[in-house]
């Protein structure tokens, strides 16, 4: 918002004083100074207040505070004698009783978008509350919130609101609803901070700004030994889980919406959606329906490299699974290398562009040039995950870091698909640890049991293991589900594999716990 009062125009998202249309230089402190006393024009503001807010409680002499009231009033035209802007009261405080003008910033402004549109959602991270005891802690609430914030921007599919806008809140009790609607934020994440000798807990909930409603929430605990290291590490934890969280409330969301309204956006959050019902049901349906709803978003917005790395992902199953033609077709290969190419020309800061170009590199043979994309999504977003990185890496042969991978991945993602554990169990079983990949197995066959990956993998593991029987039920439970299941065609499918050790253990396996080989 912006306030006029007079001839002056007090501008907080860019931080600036305009007087008669010209910028006056003004100090940070001094600025902070006069809008707070805009802000609060309806009463007197006390000395303590100021000092407060404006000092952040330190000890300010009353030398200091009138030099800043001065400052404040020759920076708008005022002065201590007629007072027609600001106004002391002897003993109370002063009071800014000029009459403003308050006038709201379009979207475009801020960069937010309107909401109800079918962009980015974006997210307002006010500052953090501090809830200690002696009330000290407000450098280390703000720089968490500060922290947040950034790491949060470093993702493609949220933008946040700039800082100047979300720090004005600080110290008001603002409905979720209202502010969303002045800032043009979908979410706002709040928090609260609390010190007590060397133990620190931290705070913060997740609330979507038009209904209100909490989205989630969670605590972290631990000893301040370095406040840096833990305002860092607190920071990347709730931005990493934070992302999962909002896309699953969009996605929510779009179901609320008649689909007359959708745009790209609501398509590809439907295909995501849908993407994700396709790793439990196994049913061509709904990745026929995937594919449908990427291609709807595509001719709503053909700029949007997201949808196009989806729409690879469903070539890179449709080769793996007996779907359609595409098994085990080399064409399906090129078509996913192809989308995640052209995602990349679309965008090259897209971070799922540059993992999904790795992943198709990979099947193509190329994992110099995988892993080389792979670094590059991290290095664009550090807190990518994705449970594909660890099939790259697996074909790789880098299979310690295909087991880091899968356990970042879920550690970021609660919503993670049965098809993660598979492939952090298949690191696991390639590096010969099979107690755990049999952990992980395990609860992908649970998860979807219609997975042929994971019950392949699983009898594989019990073959090594020695559970001879426990590996042929697994293997009986394949052939169910796909009939034509030999070694012949998963020898075809593992050629990517740059070891052929690694597809020897594989095949080995499988032989021992009795799929046919032809």
């Amino acid at each position: 918002m912006n306030y006029t009062f007079e001839t002056c125009v007090l501008d907080p998202q860019r931080r600036e004083l305009r007087r008669d249309g010209v910028v006056v230089p003004i100090e940070p402190q001094t600025f902070d100074f006069l809008h707070y006393l805009i802000r609060n024009r309806e009463r007197v503001v006390s000395r303590d207040d100021l000092i407060a807010v404006v000092w952040k409680g330190r000890i300010v002499s009353e030398s200091t505070l009138s030099s800043r009231i001065n400052a404040v009033r020759s920076a708008i035209g005022d002065d201590g004698k007629n007072q027609r802007l600001i106004k002391t009261f002897s003993k109370k405080g002063i009071r800014f009783v000029a009459t403003v003008k308050v006038e709201q910033q379009s979207n475009a402004l801020y960069g937010a978008r309107p909401l109800g549109s079918s962009q980015r959602p974006s997210i307002a991270v006010l500052p953090f509350t501090d809830l200690s005891s002696n009330r000290n802690q407000d450098y280390f609430c703000d720089g968490v919130a500060e922290d947040v914030a950034i790491e949060l921007s470093r993702c493609s599919d949220l933008f946040v609101i700039a800082r100047n806008s979300t720090f004005q809140y600080k110290y008001r009790s603002v409905d979720v609803r209202q502010l969303g609607r002045e800032l043009g934020a979908t979410y706002v994440l709040e928090g609260s901070i609390r010190r007590a000798k060397d133990r620190l807990r931290i705070s913060a909930q997740l609330s979507d700004a038009v209904t209100g409603l909490h989205c989630w929430a969670e605590r972290y605990e631990g000893k301040l030994s370095d406040s840096f290291s833990v305002q860092d590490e607190v920071a990347r934890r709730i931005a990493t889980v934070l992302v999962a969280h909002v896309s699953k409330a969009e996605a929510r969301r779009t179901l609320l919406k008649p689909t007359s309204t959708w745009g790209a956006y609501d398509y590809y959050l439907r295909a995501a959606e849908r993407l994700n019902a396709f790793y439990l049901s196994y049913k061509s349906a709904d990745l026929y329906e995937t594919r449908r709803l990427l291609q709807r978003s595509i001719a709503a917005d053909p700029s949007d490299g997201r949808a196009y790395v989806l729409l690879g992902d469903t070539f890179l199953i449709a080769y793996h699974l007996p779907l359609n033609s595409h098994y085990p077709n080399p064409r399906a290969l090129d078509r996913a290398y192809e989308l995640a190419q052209h995602a990349v020309e679309l965008d090259p800061t897209l971070s799922d562009a540059r993992a999904s170009l790795g992943f198709a590199l990979g099947f193509r043979q190329q994992h110099e040039a995988s892993l080389d994309a792979l670094t590059k999504a991290t290095a664009l977003n550090p807190h990518h995950t994705n449970w594909r990185s660890a099939m790259a890496f697996v074909m790789a042969g880098e299979h310690t870091r295909a087991i880091a991978a899968g356990l970042a991945h879920m550690q970021a993602n609660p919503f993670y698909p049965p098809r993660a554990a598979v492939w952090l169990g298949v690191g696991y079983f390639m590096r010969g640890d099979y107690q755990e990949a049999l952990q992980c197995l395990q609860e992908a066959v649970l998860r979807s049991p219609k997975s042929r990956a994971a019950h392949t993998w699983a009898a594989a593991t019990y073959a090594q293991m020695g559970q001879l029987e426990k590996a042929r039920s697994e293997i009986a439970e394949v052939l169910r589900i796909d009939p034509r299941f030999t070694t012949e065609v998963q020898r075809r499918l593992a050629s990517v594999c740059k070891f052929q050790h690694d597809i020897e253990h594989h095949l080995d396996a499988l032989l021992k716990a009795g799929l046919p080989e032809k």
